[in-house]
């Protein structure tokens, strides 16, 4: 078991200038108080430009990843930590863009045999009628790089798809449609190789868009998940093979969906989910039996043994 004084100095990075700057900073002050209560020598570090200069000043000696998006989830933060030898939470360069980039995790899967519902790449110029043909409607818009659902919209008619990709487009230069899966919504959360209990995502929006998320008090979170447990364990077993399929480690969450017809499909990884006090990994952990503190105490304890 490690002991407090074996993380040394951790330096909680947070903030970056991604679009999901404000979650970052709750989930990063929320585990940063969890660690203190911890008693570990834990520090604030909100991300900017002079982000290597904040490092070396510190004198850190590990890194707790609570950056959502862009420079948080893309390789771009874990590439630094290692260029400087600093052992960090979560997936490192190449499970952070496998699973940041929504087309690569899903042309991944597919790959591997998981299944995931049909999806190409579009823009301004796209063929309406040709991805309305292939796709067939409703579909969904997706900004391919970001995260908490920024910039997506579904789409019901052909009318709408070029508003829908317009929209996507202030966010990304990737944009993706995939078809809509009419059905419930799912997401397992991992920790170290230990899929956690299911939650159950209900929403009476169209999608779990941000609004339902962060703002919304509509948005119902179930765990148990109402799942058989045959169905539950064919889903973990699904999230650990998508998780490792794409190379991620330490900790994650996998979103998936389960149509009418009762088939599962995996919708999207997130390499460093959020973390404040009423967020989806927190409440699988406390189903699990883990409390918040000691949640953030074994993610950091996975900087130990990745480092290893």
């Amino acid at each position: 078991m490690t002991s407090a004084t074996e993380f040394g100095r951790v330096a909680v990075l947070m903030g970056g200038r991604s679009a999901e700057r404000e979650i970052s900073l709750n989930s990063g002050e929320t585990v940063l108080t969890a660690l203190l209560q911890k008693g570990i020598d834990a520090h604030k570090v909100d991300v900017d430009i002079d982000v290597a200069e904040q490092l070396r000043a510190g004198d850190y000696d590990r890194a707790f990843v609570m950056l959502h998006g862009r420079g948080g989830e893309d390789g771009q933060i874990q590439g630094l930590l290692q260029s400087m030898s600093i052992p960090f939470t979560g997936s490192d360069v190449t499970g952070a863009v496998l699973s940041m980039n929504k087309m690569i995790s899903k042309q991944s899967w597919i790959q591997q045999g998981l299944p995931t519902a049909k999806f190409e790449r579009v823009s301004m110029a796209s063929n309406i009628d040709e991805i309305v043909q292939r796709l067939g409607l409703p579909m969904i818009i997706k900004p391919v790089n970001e995260g908490s659902s920024i910039g997506m919209s579904k789409v019901n008619s052909a009318d709408e798809l070029l508003a829908a990709i317009e929209l996507a487009a202030q966010f990304d230069t990737e944009i993706m449609a995939e078809h809509w899966i009419t059905g419930a919504e799912y997401t397992v959360a991992v920790l170290g190789q230990t899929a956690l209990p299911m939650i159950r995502l209900k929403t009476p929006h169209e999608f779990y868009d941000f609004e339902a998320k962060y703002q919304a008090n509509t948005t119902e979170y179930l765990c148990p998940c109402g799942l058989s447990e045959q169905d539950e364990q064919y889903c973990q077993q699904l999230a650990l093979m998508a998780f490792n399929g794409l190379r991620m480690k330490g900790w994650g969450r996998v979103d998936l969906m389960q149509d009418q017809d009762g088939e599962f499909y995996l919708l999207e990884a997130n390499s460093v989910p959020g973390m404040t006090d009423h967020s989806l990994v927190p409440m699988a952990a406390k189903q699990f039996g883990l409390s918040f503190e000691d949640l953030v105490w074994q993610i950091l304890q996975t900087s130990i043994e990745v480092a290893r």
